[in-house]
């Protein structure tokens, strides 16, 4: 089609308005003019007032409408045959890796390689990478989740675990993560959130947002805030239901908007929806990834996003209760979203949403602005300048020894002891037991750090792991008899609200081999405590961490 006066127009406010300027804060890849390869104009550079995505809606302009409906989509794939066909038949401007695409760095490089070259436009390659308990990548440095960095509440902590986690992606060509998450986890019985949060504080989890998205964006891999307008108080996971938050606006305001708002303010370059009813911001029963009032009206208007807005994954329960597959994807373009994660089937969606713009029923300048947004973003993050990554070179930048250390010392910085009778820690110097998940691991690293492990019956001490236990806690340390008995909880920090008749207790918010080392150092007093809780627990107050004198 032409490139009309209008849609220039359009098009040129959209990106003025903070699209190209997005990644304020990030690795400054947008200041780059593209390559002719690229599909972007070749020739001398621009002049300085040329913004660097000026060039975009003439891009757009010339691409066929099966084209630009193929960008908003980023569909799994099963293979890297699968992949190459999805990209070459529906022409999809992304893929998510899950678990079974990734080999090793090396044939992960390779394969990312290959998917891109197969790409007319660069492709968003993805991964749900959000460290802790959701984790895609086999072979990334191990961090702990978000609850651990909110429990160090360090901003550099969040900004260098990201920034890790961001570089080891970056080496193998992944160029998106969606990650952070930006809820609050106000709700202690929240099944699908949890530690993925920063905490229950608003300004904690708006300071580590701000953070994670730099650390990101500095390795050059664009950020996701997640799940707008905010996942933290439900009981039902969205996964397998719709849940409904009856927040008021006021409550939605000062608990769920702040992480958002520190996101954007940072530059984030994607903000994910929720699959979430709140009835107080949109009466109609929908949910906010298919609410044209949430996404439109509130993020874009009132919030000012002008960045892309990708839905959570389409294959969740919670935006299929009440539509069809086909439906799905027309209407939460019609809301506002721009890219259409996981659908379940690739060719129905993609059909229905290419049905619907040649009905009028979404018209051709909304598909544009989406597309914008899209091409916006990619050029941000440089992928018009080049998306080949070095497969040699790929296992040499995972698992560095500088990884490692940024990895121990969060892990460290977010041991939280809650509790202390009789000073029975640190340990060394007493003869103890360890029973519980991980017991093993930690009765090892207690070893390497000097301390004496026995059987429970001739220990002075019982240390007694619990991971997302809840009131069974209270029974298992009665259960241990009179001797002291230190709780650590290795999950979600609530399990320290039942172990009231521990001596001690601690919170390490994640149950892997980083933080149990970690642990295992603050009981036998070679680390210091310094964590503070990021959410109540144990009958003390966000804030709250004891120390050692």
């Amino acid at each position: 089609m032409r490139f009309s006066r209008p849609l220039a127009l359009a098009a040129a406010a959209l990106l003025a308005c903070g699209v190209a300027g997005c990644g304020g804060g990030g690795s400054g890849e947008g200041g780059r003019t593209p390559s002719a390869g690229s599909g972007a104009p070749s020739g001398s550079p621009s002049a300085p007032t040329t913004a660097p995505d000026a060039w975009i809606p003439a891009r757009v302009a010339k691409m066929s409408v099966r084209e630009k409906v193929g960008q908003l989509f980023v569909p799994r794939f099963s293979s890297r045959a699968d992949g190459l066909a999805k990209v070459r038949k529906y022409h999809v401007g992304g893929l998510i890796y899950f678990p079974e695409n990734f080999g090793s760095p090396a044939g992960t490089a390779a394969q990312s390689n290959a998917l891109q070259k197969a790409a007319k436009i660069p492709l968003l390659l993805g991964v749900d990478e959000e460290q802790g308990i959701v984790s895609r990548t086999p072979f990334i440095t191990r961090f702990p989740g978000n609850m651990a960095l909110g429990a160090t509440r360090n901003p550099a902590d969040a900004r260098a675990a990201a920034r890790v986690t961001g570089t080891e992606l970056h080496a193998v060509g992944i160029n998106l993560d969606y990650a952070p998450d930006a809820d609050v986890n106000v709700n202690p019985r929240n099944p699908v959130i949890g530690l993925r949060s920063f905490g229950s504080d608003p300004a904690l989890a708006s300071t580590m947002v701000t953070g994670a998205v730099a650390g990101y964006q500095d390795a050059g891999v664009a950020a996701t805030a997640k799940h707008f307008p905010g996942h933290g108080d439900t009981a039902t996971d969205s996964h397998t239901g719709l849940p409904v938050i009856r927040h008021s606006r006021a409550e939605w305001e000062r608990l769920d908007a702040p992480p958002f708002r520190a996101a954007i303010a940072a530059g984030v370059d994607v903000v994910m929806t929720a699959h979430i009813v709140v009835p107080k911001l949109d009466r109609s029963g929908d949910p906010s990834t298919l609410s044209k009032t949430v996404l439109t009206g509130l993020l874009r208007d009132e919030l000012g996003y002008r960045g892309v807005i990708s839905t959570d994954s389409l294959e969740m329960a919670g935006v299929r209760e009440k539509y069809g597959d086909a439906v799905v994807p027309v209407r939460a373009i019609a809301a506002g979203a721009d890219q259409l994660l996981m659908p379940p089937s690739l060719p129905r969606a993609y059909n229905a949403v290419l049905k619907a713009v040649r009905s009028g029923k979404i018209s051709e300048k909304r598909l544009d602005e989406s597309v914008i947004r899209i091409l916006a973003l990619k050029q941000r993050r440089g992928l018009f300048q080049g998306t080949a990554v070095d497969p040699a070179k790929a296992r040499a930048a995972i698992g560095t020894a500088e990884h490692r250390a940024a990895a121990r010392r969060v892990a460290e910085h977010a041991v939280t002891l809650v509790r202390n009778k009789g000073g029975v820690l640190p340990l060394k110097g007493r003869k103890v037991a360890v029973s519980g998940p991980g017991a093993a691991r930690l009765q090892a690293a207690l070893r390497r750090r000097g301390v004496a492990t026995t059987a429970a019956g001739s220990a002075d001490v019982i240390v007694l792991t619990t991971e997302n236990a809840g009131r069974a806690t209270a029974a298992r340390v009665r259960a241990l008899g009179p001797k002291p008995v230190v709780v650590a909880a290795l999950g979600r920090p609530y399990d320290l609200d039942a172990a009231g008749g521990a001596a001690a207790a601690l919170a390490t918010y994640s149950a892997g081999a980083v933080s149990v080392d970690a642990l295992a150092g603050v009981l036998s007093g070679a680390v210091r405590p310094v964590g503070r809780l990021p959410v109540p627990a144990g009958g003390r107050q966000v804030g709250y961490g004891s120390g050692y004198r």
